[in-house]
């Protein structure tokens, strides 16, 4: 039996994974929603296939799984109904969970499941295992492009001009929970990496906008009882979107493949 999917979200990552579904064995694309019917419409009009268009608080009446990869505005009303409803949600907007761990309760409570993806990251599986143990420390250190920062409330409220940078500059040092807050657009993978280890608190995050590299770099450093870990990887641009990796919906789908594949790899 197919399992129906909704999407929130139709930007490069939605479209994206829509574009894989119509197209993959055990699953039907149920529904779709975007930042307006009409946009949904116009984006989905060339799949070969005729998906319910609604608002994003209906996604979850028409489908068994549930994915977001919409701003982080319109997480809520996203994640809530799904959780809501016991529903399987796929959820890309990591920092958004940190501060509701209210719907991590609500889907123990509905029989619901919350997935995060890897998205443009590397290594949470070791990281889960390590968890495991003891963490002793975790560090996120995240390089972007001048250009992938621009508008970030935080270079805002503390008049950070990255614009016409000739050297690399630290733009910020602190916990995931208050990269999360002051860069919601940015720092979804350092909310990924809280979430598979040591939290929030004890997760610590460097974010250095870079005028010598034109792809995002993410260098995870983990120190446990079990192992200690040294990661980097960096993401190949997306043709649609250069600001989004395009590991980010292959991650979505390798999500997806995972729920009905014989062989799963990995923990």
């Amino acid at each position: 039996m197919s399992r129906r999917v909704a999407i929130g979200g139709l930007g490069t990552i939605g479209l994206s994974v829509a574009k894989w579904l119509v197209q993959a064995d055990g699953f039907d694309l149920a529904a779709v929603a975007a930042s307006s019917v009409a946009s949904a419409e116009s984006k989905v009009s060339d799949l070969g296939v005729s998906p319910k268009v609604v608002v994003a608080t209906e996604l979850a009446d028409h489908a068994d799984i549930v994915i977001e990869c919409a701003p982080a505005a319109h997480f809520a009303a996203i994640a809530e109904p799904a959780i809501d409803a016991g529903r399987t949600l796929v959820a890309l907007s990591a920092g958004a969970l940190l501060t509701r761990p209210d719907l991590v309760e609500g889907a123990d409570l509905s029989g619901a499941q919350i997935i995060v993806p890897t998205g443009a990251l590397i290594g949470l599986d070791a990281v889960r295992a390590m968890a495991q143990g003891e963490i002793v420390s975790v560090t996120l250190i995240t390089r972007k492009p001048p250009k992938g920062l621009i508008g970030a409330p935080y270079l805002e409220a503390e008049d950070i001009d990255v614009a016409n940078l000739t050297d690399p500059l630290r733009v910020f040092h602190g916990n995931a929970f208050d990269a999360a807050r002051v860069f919601p657009a940015n720092i979804n993978v350092g909310a990924a990496l809280a979430l598979a280890g040591a939290g929030p608190e004890r997760t610590m995050i460097e974010i250095w906008a870079d005028p010598t590299i034109s792809r995002n770099r993410h260098r995870v450093e983990v120190v446990s009882d079990s192992a200690i870990a040294s990661m980097e990887i960096e993401g190949m641009p997306s043709a649609d979107n250069p600001r989004t990796s395009a590991s980010v919906a292959n991650s979505v789908i390798a999500a997806l493949r995972r729920m009905s594949d014989p062989l799963v790899v990995g923990t």
